[in-house]
């Protein structure tokens, strides 16, 4: 299959997921497309500046789509270009984007706090300390994955007299 086949079905899958499955998320939970979030309500120049929705649109993309080159083509040349690709549009839209969504919303409903100081008021001190050191656990965990697919990569190969080939190993 042409590799423009493949991004302009991506594309139109995203796309979908985006007008169609973010719409209903927000309308079945709640979301007022006319509420003034807390950089509107709260501006101060500092903490709180308003921003064009195209930048927070991006910013968030690239959150979720961050990991997808450096993972991707590794992950492709291991499993496969379908395996990856249905996982990165299904898990995309289904587990990183609801995950994003919900974070977002209710980061907004209480005037911009991050989730740290979501869970200490809804669940304690106990569930932020909690929360923070997994955070800093899944980053390491999440390193540590990078670092062992890319020396995998790098492993499958071995140089003898100046030529590669592709190991036995």
């Amino acid at each position: 299959m042409n590799t423009l086949v493949i991004v302009l079905i991506a594309a139109v899958v995203l796309v979908c997921a985006y007008a169609g499955y973010g719409r209903w998320l927000a309308k079945t939970w709640g979301v007022d497309p006319n509420a003034k979030t807390p950089a509107v309500r709260l501006e101060d120049g500092k903490d709180y500046v308003p921003t064009n929705g195209w930048t927070v649109f991006a910013h968030q993309f690239s959150s979720i789509a961050g990991a997808g080159p450096v993972t991707g083509a590794i992950q492709a040349a291991a499993f496969g270009w379908l395996p990856v690709l249905l996982w990165v549009l299904i898990g995309g839209v289904f587990f990183g984007a609801v995950t994003d969504f919900g974070a977002l919303y209710a980061s907004v409903k209480n005037d911009g706090k991050s989730m740290g100081l979501l869970i200490e008021k809804y669940i304690g001190k106990t569930g932020r300390k909690l929360f923070l050191l997994f955070c800093w656990l899944f980053c390491g965990i999440v390193i540590a994955a990078f670092a062992d697919m890319v020396a995998g990569t790098f492993n499958a190969f071995a140089t003898t007299d100046g030529v590669t080939s592709l190991s036995d190993a």
